[in-house]
């Protein structure tokens, strides 16, 4: 069997699925084997070779028992002063993060320059003494 094959194959089955879950919903019994297909979906059937075996099982929807609705628990009550409390604690340590980032770039940048200049310096010394 080609992928084409199996490509309508599957096709044709999701279509008797949609139409057996339509059914079901509007009251009516089970249709025919095969439903009606879109027109282009029906044109791949008319030029495709017969199958000689499916390979798929018909698709049927699984019965379920019906079962009392289990409500769900009220959401939990937000308290403003606890949400903003919150809110300025994370702020807070945001800020304390992004000094510490700030004071930390200056003493690398400072120390660089500091090591730039000495660098310099050396040469500039040992270039005079020739």
């Amino acid at each position: 069997m080609s992928w084409e094959d199996d490509r309508d194959t599957l096709i044709a089955q999701t279509m008797e699925f949609v139409q057996s879950v339509v059914n079901r919903r509007q009251g009516r019994a089970e249709t025919a084997a095969r439903p009606a297909l879109l027109p282009a979906v029906e044109a791949l059937h008319l030029n495709a070779a017969p199958a000689e075996t499916s390979v798929f099982a018909p698709v049927r929807m699984a019965e379920f028992p019906a079962t009392a609705a289990i409500p769900a628990p009220a959401p939990r009550p937000v308290v403003r002063g606890e949400m903003a409390s919150e809110i300025r604690a994370r702020i807070a340590g945001f800020r304390a993060n992004q000094e510490r980032f700030n004071r930390e770039r200056e003493e690398y940048f400072s120390a660089t320059l500091a090591r730039l200049k000495a660098t310099l310096n050396d040469r500039s010394s040992l270039r005079s003494e020739k």
